[in-house]
């Protein structure tokens, strides 16, 4: 994916969780995810994905505490 597709992908979900508002980003977000995991031939090719994410949002609440 290039940078403008990146940067064009990731303004169309910020817009769209605007639309659904903070009420439905919840399953908004989960249902994208899953959508985008089941592109993945295997899951040894997501695992790592959701790893990485939730070392990253440990990290966050770290950094705030």
């Amino acid at each position: 994916m290039t940078d403008a597709d990146l940067d064009r992908s990731y303004t169309a979900l910020c817009q769209s969780l605007g639309r659904v508002g903070p009420e439905q980003a919840e399953l908004f977000l989960s249902m994208l995810c899953l959508s985008l995991m089941s592109r993945y031939a295997r899951a040894e090719d997501v695992l790592p994905l959701i790893e990485t994410v939730q070392a990253q949002c440990a990290a966050e609440v770290t950094k705030r505490a």
